[in-house]
């Protein structure tokens, strides 16, 4: 089968369904609104609503599977991994809000194979990007529409390794985090304080995302911290960082959190939990960056 032969068929299936009358294992629930607040250190809604970017939770197979998906949905992943696009990713997804949710909310959702893209080139490999469109209702009133799109792809043969070191990315300076950069030169570790409510908040933002005030003042970080959460980076890689490594989001002591390397441990060995000691690393001449020690070797 040529390519266009088979862009053709894979085509095919644009428009067709990818759920059909599918519902939420659980109604929207407060424990659920609680659990998904408290993982991602945002404010619990007064109003007991779902926040907005919760949508897709409600929708959620879970570990159980996809019971309700369509067979078309099936059927092209499958023709796409005999072909040899065996690999998955996900890319990016776009979420409209037409309502808010409230606990009690049962959601209900159809869902359709939008696009299939001609056949692409990345890094990764060379595949397809796959677009579905789900559409969320509650009764037979719209709350919202959720796009999600995978790449299936044939992994690219591994790259060999590059014979000049590639620098590492700057970080964008700009008036609203030129002051935390500052600090860094300086060996010190800034946090922003709202003078409004006191609420410190990281990263650093022009207003204040709890009480909207725009005053703030700055508080000298102590340095200590535990890992909150973690990633091992595997891939892709990427140029000046040469994976395995692990990325952690460090808990601070003052209450915020940051996204920063752990040093002084394997990879392997950073744990949640793990205390952590705030250190300053020119990583490259006339770049420093803040990152953790672990404070215990493992």
């Amino acid at each position: 089968m040529s390519d266009a032969e088979f862009q053709e068929r894979i085509k095919a299936y644009e428009g067709r369904s990818a759920v059909v009358g599918g519902v939420g294992r659980d109604p929207v629930n407060s424990p659920m609104i609680r659990h998904w607040c408290e993982a991602l250190g945002h404010p619990v809604p007064v109003d007991g609503t779902a926040p907005a970017t919760m949508l897709q939770v409600w929708t959620m197979a879970g570990l159980s599977g996809h019971g309700d998906r369509s067979g078309p949905y099936d059927e092209l992943l499958g023709i796409l991994d005999a072909a040899g696009f065996t690999a998955v990713v996900a890319t990016d997804c776009e979420q409209e809000y037409l309502r808010p949710l409230r606990p009690g909310d049962r959601i209900a959702f159809d869902a359709v194979i939008e696009s299939v893209s001609p056949r692409k080139t990345t890094k990764l490999g060379t595949g397809y990007f796959i677009t579905t469109r789900m559409d969320l209702r509650r009764g037979t009133e719209p709350v919202g529409s959720h796009r999600f799109r995978i790449l299936k792809y044939a992994p690219a043969p591994p790259q060999k390794p590059q014979k000049t070191a590639a620098k590492r990315p700057r970080p964008v300076i700009n008036r609203d985090n030129s002051g935390f950069w500052e600090g860094v030169s300086r060996h010190e570790l800034l946090i922003q304080r709202c003078t409004d409510c006191a609420t410190p908040r990281f990263p650093w933002l022009p207003g204040c995302d709890r009480c909207g005030g725009q005053g703030w003042d700055t508080v000298r970080a102590s340095g200590s911290g535990t890992v909150y959460s973690y990633v091992v980076m595997h891939h892709p890689p990427f140029p000046a960082f040469a994976p395995p490594y692990a990325v952690a989001l460090v808990e601070l002591a003052e209450g915020v959190r940051m996204v920063a390397n752990v040093s002084g441990v394997p990879y392997d060995k950073v744990r949640i939990g793990m205390a952590v000691e705030l250190e300053f690393t020119e990583v490259e001449p006339g770049l420093t960056l803040p990152v953790f020690r672990a404070k215990e070797e493992v």
